[in-house]
This record gives C-alpha cells, structure tokens and sequence, in this order.
C-alpha cells in the first residue's frame, strides 16, 4: 500500500474533477503531484480546493485541513477540515463552515457540520443557519440541499430582527416545523408556522407561503391594514396580489367593518411600450347609508402616438359625496373625466383637453356651473433675424356648457339652482383666440437693460342663453410696452448686494366691449406678475388701459449661505376702468402696494412673506409661509389672511405641516388646518412611525371636523406592520438595534 504523501506547502492547490482528482502544488519549488483525469471528465466542471495542509491517500481520498477554501463556480466555502472520497462523490466537513452562494438571492450558510456532494448541491448540514441577501435569518438544526434549488430547514426560526446573546428573543419570529426555499419560484414555503412577537405566540398557521427578499412582484398576500373610524368601527383590509404578467397585475382588497359593513376593492393596470392604464374602484354595503350600494370607479391611461403625441384618458365617477372621504380614498372635492391630448418640443406646444367635470362640494351645483369643457392650445416660438428678439405665436379654442337651460339667474332656493349671483345660470359659450407677442432686450450704457414688447390678442366669441351678453363679439386688442432695469452690485467682505428699480410703461387699447367673464373671476397680484402684460388668468378678459408698473428689489446673498430679499412694487393707471374688483389689490388709478420678502438660509430654514398694503398702509391681504428641512426635523407652517370680498368672506386660517425624529428608528407627523374666522379646525393628522432593521409601524390618527348635508365629522385611527426580509419591498430600511455587552 502506497503511504500518504503530505504536501507540506503553505498553501496548495487541488482541482477536484467529475471523475477524478487533479492536484497541484501551488509553488513550483515545492512537491507536486498530478493526477491525470479521463478524457471524458470536463475539466471546467472542476472545483478549486485551498487549504494550509492537504493530504492525497491512495487514488480516492483527500484530507484538507486549516483554512479550508472550496470554489465550484460562484460557489465559495470556508471550514477547518475537508475530506473528500471520490469513491462515493461526498465531501465531509467540518465547521465552523461557511458558504456562500451565487444569484441575486446572495445566501449564506453557517454550519458546524456538513456532508456534501462535490459540486456542493447536495447534501446534509447540521446546525445550520441561512441569511438570505442579507436581511432573513433563517436558524435549523437540519438543513438538506436537493439539486441546489431547493434547501429543506428543519426545526427552524426564521427572522430579520438583529439577536443579541444579551437578549436573544427578537422582535418578531417565525417558528416552523419545516421552511423550504426554492431559488426557481424565489418562494419560502412554511410547514406548521407559528407567528411570535417578543416571544408572546400570536398566530398559528398549518401552512404560509411568502416571497424570499429578491421577489419584487409574486401572487400572494399584501400587508394588511387596521383601521377604525367614528362611522365604520374598526375593521380590517387584507388586499391580495395577483401577478398576471411581468407587464399586468391584479388587486382585490376586501374590507370588512364591525358595523356589519363590507368592501371589495379593485386595481388592475397594465404597462406597455405603447402606454400603460389603471382601473380602480369599490363596492360597498355599509351603515352610513343602508340598503345602498356605495362606490366609486377611477381610471387613467396615458398612450403614445405617431407624431410624439401623448393621449390621456381619466374617469372619475363616485355614488356620494361622502363615499371617497369615508373611505379615506381622496380629498378631490371636483371630479374630471375626459381626454387629454399633447407634444411638446423644443419650440413648440400642442395641448387639448375636453371632459365633465362633478362637484362634490355643497353650495356648487353641477346644473348651473360650466361643467362640461374643451380647450385646445397651439404655441409655437420664432427668432426672426429681421427684428431680432423672440417672437411667440399662440391660438387657442375655448367652449364650455351648463346643463341649465334659463337665460337668467334663478333665485335661491330654487331647485338645482346655486345662489343668486346676477350671472345667467345657462349660459354657454365658445371662445377662438389668437396672439402674437414679441420681446427684445438690449444692454445699454452703464448696465442698464431695456426692452420692447409688443403684443395683439385677437377674440371671437359666441354667447348663449344669457338675456344680457348673448350674442356674437369679435374684438382685438393691442398692447406696448417698453421696460427699462438697472441692476447695481455691490461686494463687501463676505456678501453681494444687489439692488435693481425696475419701471414698465404699457398701453393697451381700452375701447372693447366687455365679455361675460368665465375663467378671469379670481385674480392674483404678486412679485410674478407684477410686470406681467395682463394679469388675468385666462383669456376671457384682457388688461387695458396706460399703466406704469413700477418695482424694486433688494438682496444680499452671504457666503455663509443665507441669503435674503425683499421686493416692492405697485401700479399706476391713467385711467380707472373698474377692471378688477375690490379686495383683490388691482383696482382703482393705483394699485395697492405689493411687499414680498424671502429668507433662506444655510440650515434649511425658509421664510417668505407677501403683503397686499393700501394707499393709507391698511393690510389688505397677507400670506406668510416658513419651512424647515433638517437631518430630524421637517416642517412647513401658512398663514393666510384675505380682507372680505364680493366673493369670498374673511379668510383668516392657519397650515401646518410637521415630522421629527425623536430617536432612533422613531419619527412623529401632524398635520392641521385651523380657521381662525370660525375658530375651529378643519382637519387634524397625528402619525407615529416606528422602524428598524426587521419591522415597520405606522399608526396614524386624523380627525375631519367639517360638516354639511352629505359629509359628517368623522375620526380616523389606522394601524400598519411591515415585516421587512419577505420580497423585495419589505425592507423597512430602518436603523439596526445595537447589541449591550
């Protein structure tokens, strides 16, 4: 019998093949040996084994010993001790054993012992753990590997919580007879699973299927939700994921209340080359309203078309006012359906809209008001090299109508009438514009920059169903403008000032007979418009008249980063034309005063302030917002107060909007919207967030405090857990608790 020859080389190199072993010695000075393999045995399929002693007995047997290495592929082993017998094609092994596995599954194994075959797909470990991409932690004192798809964990805990030796009962944990994973379906599969939490067992369960980590879409149950509500009572949504295709999905949420109420909810979509769309909606029986079927259906879809065009579809479609607030789906108050066309180039803007549009809000009624609407826009922009400057080229069609058939304005209290408003409740009407508006700008002497604008706006309109404006109008209206800035920059130490008086001269022709207005009712006078040719938002009505818009601003930018400005401004008119309305800070010869400040600074903190002062310095209206965003601490805070208008009353109310981290993986939010006319609020949020390495809590309160004839004050308290290491998605990405010695 031949001896055992000892390779006594620091580090020596085997390659184990399919029949045979091929072993050679790493250091060319040192011994080698050489087996020479069949012709028939692939030498690709060998694997490479590393180790600190190796030790080749008779033709059959290798004994690996310190710092065993082991690679087949991507497959990677470490242990202490290795032996090989070809004779039966097994690897012994000795731990501590550690392997890893290739794939986007990325799983290692920890063992004490193993017995494997040689490509390491078959086989026993025994006091085994698996960590699956690094999140799920899978404990067994058996462990089988079948083919090296399937891996069979018997008497097993499986968890993603972190374990300390000082307090080794995780968060959460599943217990189970037998967990099997399969890298072909990506799926665990538990045998007689019990569901701990803090070691306290909540749920038992005969079998439970769950995507492994690297699963972003599989069939299966999604995290459920609690909610409880002052109308519904608490109930429970356990919606269910069907994976149709790698380009469709199905979801059906079922929702059961204790006030003997039921849901079935609905989302389907469906992402394609050529676009993607999505339906969703609800049926329910419930006690708000019983013996009613309640529900709502959305639908949306944006498709592409030849020429760069984008179609978009939606519908919008609810039973009652109440349903999609008592269900906490939206807060939309007007609903739109209808189609959206659009391009959009570099020069050129083609964009189109037509649908209906339901009000759900009390006091607006879908008879009287424009519901049914179309538009439709072409601009395109030009350079001429003749005058120079940029030249803009617009039309647009406007058409809208009321379900009404009167003539005039129906008092109030008539049926499906709005209040009396002195505006016909049936008036329809068709509008075609067209507008052209140039600008050039020049530098003068001593930084002082000019410019020219020019612009005619050309409407024809068609009225109907009004006593008073019906009819058909054609006007046109030109508008100048000359505007001169001059910049003045000053650099001291470590900031920049910059001052810059900005004055505007425009005319516009005034003779036009005016239109009943549709889409210029509410307007804004603010730093953005102040120099603006018309400050209507729409295009039923035109500025006119000899105006001078007169402006300056002030800012200091720091380089430490903070930075701050201030811009003040009014308007001056040759004549009064009772344009605007009172309260909206653009009526009469002059204007009020605009005053606009901005703070920012290098730690987050935003702070800007827009005032509307009159003649004798009396607030007219005053909008203050502050926001910070820091490392722990977010939050944004308005306050808004409007003087009482023809159309609106006294406005006085406050937002805010707020989250902080108080510790680790712990965050609060509230949210609130307080009148101060009517001293109550209107809504109120509080949410309390945990998370960590292995779980996700959210719990959240809100409270609706308004009311009316279809919405009643209503309280929200909500409940979610996310238990991270189950798909891809279920990563709560929160921070890892930290072991005490």
């Amino acid at each position: 019998m031949m001896p055992p020859r000892p390779l006594q080389a620091p580090l020596a190199r085997v390659a184990l093949a399919t029949a045979t072993v091929l072993a050679l010695a790493a250091p060319p000075v040192l011994a080698q040996e050489t087996l020479t393999p069949p012709a028939s045995a692939p030498i690709s399929d060998a694997a490479t084994l590393l180790a600190d002693r190796i030790e080749i007995t008779g033709q059959n047997r290798i004994t690996a010993e310190g710092d065993v290495e082991v690679y087949w592929h991507e497959h990677r082993l470490n242990a202490t001790r290795l032996i090989y017998d070809q004779a039966e094609d097994r690897l012994t092994i000795e731990g501590p054993i550690r392997m890893v596995e290739p794939g986007a599954t990325g799983s290692v194994i920890l063992a004490d012992q193993a017995q494997l075959s040689r490509d390491l797909q078959n086989g026993v470990m025994y006091g085994a753990r698996m960590v699956l991409s690094r999140e799920l932690q899978l404990a067994a004192n058996r462990l089988e590997r079948q083919d090296g798809t399937r891996t069979i964990l018997r008497e097993v805990v499986a968890s993603s919580c972190r374990i300390c030796a000082s307090d080794p009962t995780p968060l959460w944990e599943i217990r189970a007879r037998t967990i099997t994973h399969d890298t072909t379906t990506h799926q665990l599969v538990f045998d007689q699973a019990q569901f701990r939490a803090m070691g306290v067992p909540l749920m038992w369960l005969p079998k439970l299927r769950m995507p492994d980590p690297t699963v972003t879409r599989m069939s299966g149950v999604l995290r459920p939700t609690f909610r409880t509500t002052s109308l519904l009572g608490p109930g429970i949504a356990l919606p269910y994921f069907f994976a149709l295709s790698p380009s469709r999905d199905l979801t059906l949420t079922p929702y059961l209340a204790a006030s003997h109420s039921s849901t079935l909810g609905l989302r389907y979509r469906v992402a394609q080359n050529w676009g993607s769309y999505q339906i969703e909606g609800a049926l329910s029986h419930d006690s708000i309203r019983p013996g009613k079927t309640r529900g709502y259906l959305f639908a949306d879809g944006r498709f592409a078309l030849p020429g760069d065009f984008t179609l978009g579809a939606q519908i919008r479609t609810v039973s009652d006012p109440s349903y999609l607030l008592n269900y906490d789906i939206t807060d939309d108050d007007r609903l739109w359906s209808g189609l959206t066309l659009e391009r959009v180039r570099a020069t050129e803007l083609i964009w189109a809209k037509v649908g209906n549009t339901h009000s759900l809000r009390d006091g607006e009624s879908n008879t009287t008001e424009p519901m049914l609407s179309g538009d439709a826009r072409w601009t395109k922009v030009f350079r001429p090299e003749l005058i120079g400057g940029e030249l803009s080229v617009s039309g647009s069609l406007h058409a809208h109508r009321r379900a009404s058939d009167r003539t005039n304005d129906a008092f109030a209290g008539d049926e499906d009438t709005d209040l009396f408003d002195t505006e016909s409740d049936g008036r329809d009407m068709v509008r075609l514009s067209a507008e052209a508006d140039w600008r050039r700008n020049w530098l003068l002497p001593s930084g002082v920059l000019a410019a020219a604008e020019g612009a005619l706006a050309v409407d024809a309109i068609t009225v109907r169903q009004d006593d008073v404006y019906a009819g058909d109008y054609l006007r046109a209206v030109p508008t100048l403008g000359v505007e001169l800035r001059w910049p003045w920059v000053a650099s001291a130490g470590r900031a920049v000032q910059v001052i810059e008086p900005v004055a505007q001269l425009v005319w516009s022709g005034k003779h036009v007979k005016r239109v009943p207005y549709e889409d210029s009712w509410l307007t804004e006078f603010d730093e953005g418009n102040l120099f603006s040719l018309t400050r209507y938002p729409g295009e039923d009505a035109r500025e006119q008249g000899t105006r001078a818009n007169l402006g300056l601003s002030w800012s200091r930018h720091d380089s430490s980063g903070w930075s701050l400005g201030v811009t003040a401004g009014r308007i001056y008119r040759l004549d009064d034309l009772g344009q605007f309305a009172l309260g909206s800070g653009l009526s009469g010869k002059r204007s009020d005063w605009l005053i606009a400040t901005h703070l920012s600074s290098a730690t987050g903190m935003i702070i800007s302030n827009r005032a509307l002062l009159t003649e004798d310095f009396d607030l007219d209206r005053d909008e203050l917002r502050v926001a910070y965003l820091g490392d722990g601490l977010n939050f944004s805070a308005g306050y808004l107060w409007m003087e009482q208008t023809a159309f609106n009353s006294e406005t006085s109310e406050l937002l805010l909007e707020s989250g902080w981290d108080w510790r680790p993986g712990w965050r609060s939010t509230l949210s609130t919207r307080y009148d101060l006319t009517a001293d109550r609020a209107a809504k109120a949020a509080f949410g309390l967030q945990y998370s960590n390495e292995c779980v996700s809590v959210e719990l959240s309160l809100s409270r609706r405090f308004t009311s009316s004839s279809s919405v009643e004050p209503e309280t929200d308290l909500g409940l979610s857990v996310q238990l991270a290491g189950f798909g891809a998605q279920g990563s709560s990405g929160g921070p890892e608790r930290l072991c005490r010695r």
